[in-house]
Protein backbone atom coordinates (compact mmCIF):
# COMPACT_ATOMS: atom_id res chain seq x y z
CA UNK A 1 0.00 0.00 0.00
CA UNK A 2 1.08 3.21 -0.71
CA UNK A 3 1.75 5.58 2.08
CA UNK A 4 3.00 9.34 1.99
CA UNK A 5 5.87 9.39 3.31
CA UNK A 6 9.81 8.36 2.52
CA UNK A 7 9.21 5.17 4.46
CA UNK A 8 11.47 4.13 7.24
CA UNK A 9 14.29 1.26 6.24
CA UNK A 10 16.17 -1.55 6.43
CA UNK A 11 13.11 -2.20 3.73
CA UNK A 12 11.76 -6.14 2.72
CA UNK A 13 12.77 -8.38 1.41
CA UNK A 14 14.14 -8.75 5.23
CA UNK A 15 17.16 -10.88 6.64
CA UNK A 16 18.30 -11.80 9.84
CA UNK A 17 20.08 -8.71 10.38
CA UNK A 18 17.64 -6.38 9.22
CA UNK A 19 14.62 -8.11 10.75
CA UNK A 20 16.81 -7.40 13.66
CA UNK A 21 17.54 -4.16 13.49
CA UNK A 22 13.74 -3.12 12.27
CA UNK A 23 12.59 -5.04 15.58
CA UNK A 24 15.09 -3.17 17.92
CA UNK A 25 13.94 0.13 16.12
CA UNK A 26 10.36 -0.94 16.89
CA UNK A 27 11.74 -0.92 20.56
CA UNK A 28 13.26 1.97 21.11
CA UNK A 29 10.23 3.80 19.43
CA UNK A 30 8.10 2.68 21.73
CA UNK A 31 10.06 2.98 24.71
CA UNK A 32 9.83 6.84 23.97
CA UNK A 33 6.15 7.29 25.13
CA UNK A 34 5.90 9.52 22.40
CA UNK A 35 2.84 8.37 20.43
CA UNK A 36 3.04 11.61 18.01
CA UNK A 37 6.28 10.06 16.41
CA UNK A 38 5.90 6.27 17.08
CA UNK A 39 2.70 6.44 14.56
CA UNK A 40 4.93 7.64 11.88
CA UNK A 41 6.72 4.08 11.42
CA UNK A 42 2.77 2.34 10.39
CA UNK A 43 1.16 3.17 7.21
CA UNK A 44 -1.67 5.99 7.06
CA UNK A 45 -4.01 2.95 6.65
CA UNK A 46 -1.99 0.55 8.72
CA UNK A 47 -4.62 -2.07 10.69
CA UNK A 48 -3.84 -3.14 13.74
CA UNK A 49 -5.19 -5.68 16.39
CA UNK A 50 -4.17 -5.01 20.03
CA UNK A 51 -5.66 -7.87 22.30
CA UNK A 52 -9.30 -7.16 21.89
CA UNK A 53 -8.54 -3.69 20.10
CA UNK A 54 -8.91 -3.41 16.25
CA UNK A 55 -7.65 0.09 14.80
CA UNK A 56 -6.89 1.58 11.58
CA UNK A 57 -4.75 4.42 10.71
CA UNK A 58 -2.47 6.81 11.84
CA UNK A 59 -4.82 8.69 14.15
CA UNK A 60 -6.06 5.73 16.15
CA UNK A 61 -2.72 4.10 16.38
CA UNK A 62 -1.65 7.92 17.86
CA UNK A 63 -5.06 7.69 20.64
CA UNK A 64 -4.19 4.26 21.44
CA UNK A 65 -0.95 4.82 22.37
CA UNK A 66 -1.92 7.91 24.31
CA UNK A 67 -4.22 6.01 26.32
CA UNK A 68 -2.12 3.32 26.89
CA UNK A 69 1.01 5.41 27.93
CA UNK A 70 -1.70 7.41 30.60
CA UNK A 71 -2.65 3.83 31.84
CA UNK A 72 0.82 2.17 31.77
CA UNK A 73 3.40 4.02 33.95
CA UNK A 74 7.02 3.46 34.58
CA UNK A 75 6.70 1.73 30.94
CA UNK A 76 9.70 -0.50 29.48
CA UNK A 77 9.86 -2.70 26.39
CA UNK A 78 11.76 -5.66 25.17
CA UNK A 79 11.93 -6.74 21.86
CA UNK A 80 13.20 -10.19 20.43
CA UNK A 81 13.17 -11.55 16.52
CA UNK A 82 11.54 -14.10 16.70
CA UNK A 83 11.19 -15.18 13.08
CA UNK A 84 10.82 -13.35 9.76
CA UNK A 85 10.21 -14.12 5.95
CA UNK A 86 10.63 -11.55 3.15
CA UNK A 87 8.15 -9.10 4.50
CA UNK A 88 6.90 -10.29 7.63
CA UNK A 89 8.55 -9.97 11.23
CA UNK A 90 7.21 -12.13 14.55
CA UNK A 91 8.30 -10.73 17.83
CA UNK A 92 8.30 -12.06 21.46
CA UNK A 93 8.23 -9.37 23.79
CA UNK A 94 8.31 -8.50 27.35
CA UNK A 95 7.40 -5.18 29.28
CA UNK A 96 6.79 -3.51 32.65
CA UNK A 97 4.58 -0.92 34.09
CA UNK A 98 2.78 -0.09 37.30
CA UNK A 99 -0.85 1.03 37.37
CA UNK A 100 -2.70 3.72 39.41
CA UNK A 101 -2.22 2.03 42.49
CA UNK A 102 1.24 1.27 42.15
CA UNK A 103 0.92 -2.16 41.09
CA UNK A 104 3.63 -3.28 38.87
CA UNK A 105 2.96 -5.67 36.23
CA UNK A 106 4.64 -7.62 33.10
CA UNK A 107 3.35 -8.27 30.10
CA UNK A 108 4.26 -10.89 27.97
CA UNK A 109 3.29 -11.26 24.23
CA UNK A 110 3.84 -12.12 20.72
CA UNK A 111 3.55 -9.56 17.59
CA UNK A 112 3.24 -10.19 13.90
CA UNK A 113 4.11 -7.58 11.67
CA UNK A 114 3.80 -7.13 7.90
CA UNK A 115 5.43 -4.10 6.42
CA UNK A 116 4.70 -2.49 2.83
CA UNK A 117 7.63 -2.07 0.10
CA UNK A 118 9.05 1.52 1.88
CA UNK A 119 9.33 -0.18 5.12
CA UNK A 120 6.65 1.16 7.18
CA UNK A 121 4.83 -1.16 8.79
CA UNK A 122 1.28 -2.28 7.43
CA UNK A 123 -0.41 -4.71 9.88
CA UNK A 124 0.28 -5.36 13.62
CA UNK A 125 -1.19 -8.02 15.29
CA UNK A 126 -0.82 -8.21 18.96
CA UNK A 127 -1.66 -10.91 21.73
CA UNK A 128 -0.26 -10.21 25.32
CA UNK A 129 -0.95 -11.72 29.07
CA UNK A 130 -0.42 -9.42 32.63
CA UNK A 131 1.30 -10.89 35.01
CA UNK A 132 1.08 -9.01 38.79
CA UNK A 133 5.13 -9.03 40.32
CA UNK A 134 6.78 -7.10 42.85
CA UNK A 135 8.91 -4.11 42.91
CA UNK A 136 11.44 -6.95 43.27
CA UNK A 137 10.83 -9.03 40.64
CA UNK A 138 10.75 -6.17 38.21
CA UNK A 139 13.81 -6.60 35.64
CA UNK A 140 13.82 -3.13 33.79
CA UNK A 141 14.62 -1.27 36.84
CA UNK A 142 15.44 2.62 36.64
CA UNK A 143 19.04 3.06 34.87
CA UNK A 144 19.11 -0.94 33.61
CA UNK A 145 19.55 -1.40 29.65
CA UNK A 146 16.43 -3.92 28.70
CA UNK A 147 18.75 -5.71 26.01
CA UNK A 148 21.23 -6.68 28.80
CA UNK A 149 18.70 -8.54 31.72
CA UNK A 150 19.10 -11.93 31.48
CA UNK A 151 16.05 -14.06 30.55
CA UNK A 152 16.02 -17.11 31.24
CA UNK A 153 13.90 -20.24 29.40
CA UNK A 154 11.07 -19.84 31.20
CA UNK A 155 10.11 -16.47 30.64
CA UNK A 156 10.27 -17.14 26.64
Amino acid sequence: MASDSKGRPPYPPFTAETAQIKVKSAQDAWNTMEPAKVKMAYTPDSVWRNRDKFLQGRDDIEAFLTQKWEREKGYRLRKELFSFTDNKIAVQFWYEWYDKEGQWWRTYGLEDWTFADDGLMRKRQMSGNDVKITQEERWYKDGVDVNTVPISEKHW
